[in-house]
């Protein structure tokens, strides 16, 4: 009987890296390597989106570290069935720069006026605050409609701050595409807000 002829043999010292879903799954269990591995794998797009929001290089330094820090606190609530891990560290980036930005303007506000006092009335700050979180409590449930591909698109572009193109890049799905999931998003988004939004 002749022997068999071998199949395709694996390339030598090439593993398939893994994805970075599964990179987050290992992190979530302690594993450094895997950590290094994210880090080495994004740590470049997560400075690069911070420095284009604080534009002040040791602040944007200072918050991609916290944001690996989260990373490392808190992999165990990425959730593959909400999205790409990708979208995940990069919408979790984008809201630690501009809470950065926020934190800044408010100390600078807060210099400001230090030993002044508006003379006009103070407006409801309880009840503006409640507003805000219906709010987003409304954006989120709507998110929530939208289709899997649809809700990365919004977020990389709306609340992370992707052009189209770059949101096409991260993605790699043809720009017109991305307008169209966008385009359906955002119109889904309307109709799930009602006329008010």
């Amino acid at each position: 009987m002749p022997d068999a002829e071998p199949g395709p043999r694996p390339a030598v010292g090439r593993a398939a890296s893994p994805g970075l879903e599964d990179l987050l799954e290992r992190i979530a269990t302690g594993d450094q390597a895997a950590f290094a591995a994210l880090y080495d794998r994004t740590g470049s797009k997560v400075y690069g989106l911070v420095r284009r929001i604080l534009r002040d290089p040791s602040q944007s330094e200072e918050v991609a570290q916290e944001v690996y820090l989260e990373v490392w606190r808190h992999a165990s609530r990425f959730d593959r069935g909400r999205g790409r891990a990708l979208t995940w560290l990069l919408t979790m980036t984008h809201r630690r720069a501009v809470d950065r930005v926020r934190s800044e303007q408010a100390s600078r506000d807060r210099d400001t006026v230090v030993g002044t006092r508006d003379a006009r009335p103070g407006f409801d700050e309880v009840a503006e605050e409640v507003e805000v979180r219906l709010e987003h409590r409304q954006v989120r449930r709507a998110l929530d409609h939208l289709t899997g591909l649809q809700r990365e698109a919004v977020e990389l572009a709306y609340y992370s701050g992707y052009t189209y193109r770059e949101v096409a890049e991260l993605l790699d799905t043809p720009l017109g595409t991305v307008k169209t999931r966008l385009r359906d998003g955002l119109i889904r988004l309307r109709d799930e807000l009602g006329p008010e939004a």
